[in-house]
């Protein structure tokens, strides 16, 4: 009982830790006069990936890999047919032609790089998908997935600043930012870092538990409980977005997180231990891929999402569920 209660606790500590850090970092973006759309694409982003960050950098620190992997790859898939499921179900997602041509193609190549950096290029490994194989994402493709997020940072923070000269220019009005006094916004980025650290402790030590408990993987309780649990700060701002209509943001959101735990996360947690991958995690970042290519065709055709293509994502993911539960 008490591990399912520190669970909770973690999972609370992880997401209102996130919440803190990113308005106490909004706030001395703010003052030190940082355009709100580069904190949008930066501080912003990179707060509700931190329940992920924090989980999967526990993981590799203490040697579960397996944990540090399941986590990312969970929380992708949960992100592409959960949260985007919900939120088109919610109302029609009117999706941006600009998130089409770039983030979401970079995301799905990057995904696929992942895979081949996993498996070593090892195509007959691949497509064999053997249960008793096992591989190594090297420290070396950690750093490479870093100096790509590095690259889609800069790119990022570019094009906003372009796109935010062109609003200056029609004299429309732009997105404020809370902003809280240095000592508070101090106060607040502490508190946040201190929640994460210790949530991710939390949520690590009692999902490992747990899954001992119940003979479980840690790659099915990664891809289950904990993607579910670190996946909430984007559950809750796309569902969010959708009650008031802007859920055109839903796409843009998950698209952004996806490409910010794979490439920023992974890339971390590999660059700090080498990270053992299993046959499992391979046949995952494979169903990623094709969850990927599925919402972006979708989206494609129509410029959007319709309620009926949430639904068929929601049924995807419960497939998805049984599949790892009875595998």
């Amino acid at each position: 009982m008490i591990t399912y209660l520190l669970l909770i606790i973690g999972f609370f500590l992880l997401i209102k830790g996130a919440d803190f850090f990113v308005d106490g970092s909004s706030s001395v973006a703010k003052l030190l006069k940082v355009p709100s759309i580069v904190i949008g694409l930066t501080v912003v982003a990179f707060g509700t990936s931190m329940p992920e960050a924090s989980v999967s950098v526990t993981a590799a620190l203490m040697g579960k890999n397996e944990l540090a992997v399941s986590n990312v790859i969970g929380s992708n898939i949960f992100n592409l047919l959960v949260v985007l499921g919900a939120s088109a179900l919610v109302r029609p997602i009117q999706v941006k032609w600009s998130i089409l041509k770039r983030e979401f193609p970079f995301s799905i190549v990057i995904t696929a790089i992942l895979l081949l950096m996993m498996t070593g290029f090892d195509f007959q490994g691949i497509m064999s998908g053997g249960e008793n194989k096992e591989y190594i994402l090297s420290r070396t493709s950690g750093v490479i997935l870093l100096v790509l997020f590095v690259g889609f940072v800069i790119a990022a923070v570019i094009d906003a600043l372009h796109s935010r000269r062109k609003i200056a220019a029609s004299g429309e009005p732009e997105e404020e930012y809370e902003s809280l006094t240095p000592v508070r916004s101090a106060v607040y980025i502490v508190v946040g870092i201190a929640g994460i650290i210790i949530g991710g402790d939390f949520v690590v030590d009692s999902a490992s538990e747990i899954a001992a408990s119940f003979g479980l993987s840690q790659t099915f309780i990664g891809l289950s409980i904990v993607a579910l649990g670190t996946s909430l700060p984007e559950l809750v701002t796309s569902m969010v977005a959708a009650k008031k209509g802007e859920n055109d943001l839903a796409l843009g959101n998950v698209v952004g997180s996806n490409i910010f735990n794979i490439l920023l996360i992974l890339g971390m947690s590999a660059s700090i231990t080498p990270i053992t991958i299993n046959a499992l995690a391979v046949q995952d970042t494979i169903i990623l891929i094709v969850a990927s290519i599925l919402v972006y065709i979708c989206a494609v055709s129509r410029k959007g999402l319709s309620k009926l293509e949430g639904l068929m994502f929601l049924l995807f993911y419960a497939g998805f569920f049984t599949y790892i539960l009875v595998r």
